[in-house]
């Protein structure tokens, strides 16, 4: 089960698993802008706007490597998959043809979690183990309760984000400010560094290789 916006992680799944990990389903998990868990469960890719949430990562409506999946699913046609995209672009919607609707649904689960269903998540968890977790983990943690389909395969829930980095939510949810990791604990005393560059391109790259570490 993986927290997704623009598709990147979990699409990294697929690839592992076509290279041999044994992943019988890939679990979408998303929030109220579902336009991933909408196409599959009703074949139509349709733009609705974004809405503001309390998982920004996941606050997009094109996610651009979903395309990469519309390649396989399209049994790698590129023509197939441009004229998809060129649909989505000129009309905000296309559909899936059946077989590729069925390919998607055979190997892939997604769920959908409003905000309130997020917070009580990220409280649910504090409260059972201790741990404080980010609202795209929470989500990530929903999809995999409602999407698990047997208690024998062991269902892995990606935690993409540090809590840290949604305080206010966090804070709703459970009552806590989460901490900054130990290694970044006295990261808002540190000084702060800054290097003007003037707007060229040359002088950008001198200035990256300057302070890289494998400047010569």
């Amino acid at each position: 089960a993986v927290p997704t916006g623009n598709f990147g992680d979990v699409l990294a799944g697929e690839v592992a698993r076509r290279m041999g990990l044994p992943i019988s389903t890939l679990v979408i998990a998303t929030n109220e802008n579902d336009i991933l868990h909408r196409t599959l469960e009703t074949g139509i890719s349709e733009e609705r706007g974004v809405e503001p949430t309390i998982a920004p990562s996941m606050d997009i409506q094109i996610s651009s490597n979903f395309e990469r999946l519309l390649f396989e699913l399209f049994d790698r046609d590129a023509g197939a998959t441009a004229a998809a995209m060129a649909e989505q672009k000129a009309t905000g919607r296309f559909a899936l043809p059946q077989g590729a609707l069925e390919a998607l649904r055979t190997g892939w689960a997604s769920h959908a979690s409003p905000r309130a269903e997020t917070l009580a998540r990220i409280s649910t968890v504090r409260q059972q183990t201790g741990q404080v977790i980010d609202p795209h983990t929470a989500i990530g943690v929903n999809a995999a309760m409602a999407c698990r389909r047997d208690t024998v395969t062991p269902m892995v829930t990606l935690a993409t984000a540090h809590a840290a980095k949604f305080p206010d939510a966090v804070v709703e949810a459970c009552g806590r400010h989460p901490d900054l990791p130990v290694h970044l604990a006295d990261l808002y005393d540190r000084p702060e560094r800054i290097h003007r560059v003037p707007a060229d391109l040359a002088a950008v790259q001198d200035a990256v290789r300057a302070r890289s570490a494998i400047a010569a």
